[in-house]
């Protein structure tokens, strides 16, 4: 089997920035930037509702967990079909693809998120909580002070891996046509129609190398820390 990879060459920047120029902002650069807004809103959410889950014992974190399991227990695509046909008509307004996508996703990788950090809470020794409180602080100085500066550095890991994640399930806003790399891959894939391995294995490339270099990342960062 001979390949042709002169489409990609052809198509490269398209591919890369999608029309950026023309102030449409698309391919691997939009990609990037609705994963790094996804994954910012992910990771507020799930250690909040990570914090309110290990502070509350009672109601509040049956109700929390339960919400969880809930969303991740749907798949993903029909989370995006939800917001993107639901949200406008509880809004009243239009709400762009990029936006529901970004909404989401971030949605759906909060509840991993929120089960990531309450493990790495709750990992700990009871006596630190123990000891914070004894000396006079209360349970969220406590979580602030002592028990977060410890546990994050634990759950890079973790946060990274379920990042990387994301990244690939942003492949699925093709659904509701937002034009991320998936999506214009398929475009130039449509146009040219003759070139679809060369197109996805390209396209295949790109995704391997982002999240390998990703996967990376803890190894570096908890290598340079100071012991």
């Amino acid at each position: 089997m001979n390949f042709d990879f002169d489409v990609i060459a052809s198509n490269w920047q398209y591919l890369l920035i999608g029309r950026t120029a023309d102030g449409e902002i698309g391919g691997l650069l939009l990609t990037l930037l609705m994963s790094l807004s996804a994954g910012l809103i992910a990771l507020v959410a799930g250690m909040v509702t990570a914090a309110v889950a290990w502070y509350f014992q009672g109601w509040s974190r049956r109700v929390l967990f339960s919400v969880a399991e809930l969303i991740r227990s749907i798949p993903l695509i029909l989370v995006i079909f939800w917001l993107y046909f639901l949200l406008p008509r509880w809004l009243g307004r239009d709400i762009s693809g990029v936006t529901t996508v970004v909404l989401a996703i971030a949605w759906f990788s909060a509840a991993s998120v929120m089960h990531a950090t309450l493990a790495g809470l709750e990992a700990l020794p009871d006596g630190q909580t123990e000891a914070g409180i004894v000396s006079g602080m209360s349970r969220w100085q406590v979580l602030r002070h002592i028990l977060l500066p410890q546990a994050l550095p634990n759950l890079l890991p973790s946060y990274t891996g379920l990042f990387v994640a994301l990244i690939k399930d942003m492949s699925l806003a093709l659904v509701v046509n937002v034009p991320e790399l998936t999506t214009v891959a398929n475009q130039v894939n449509s146009r040219t129609q003759i070139y679809p391995a060369e197109i996805f294995l390209f396209i295949g490339a790109i995704y391997f190398i982002l999240c390998t270099a990703l996967s990376e990342l803890p190894r570096l960062v908890l290598k340079t820390r100071p012991l």
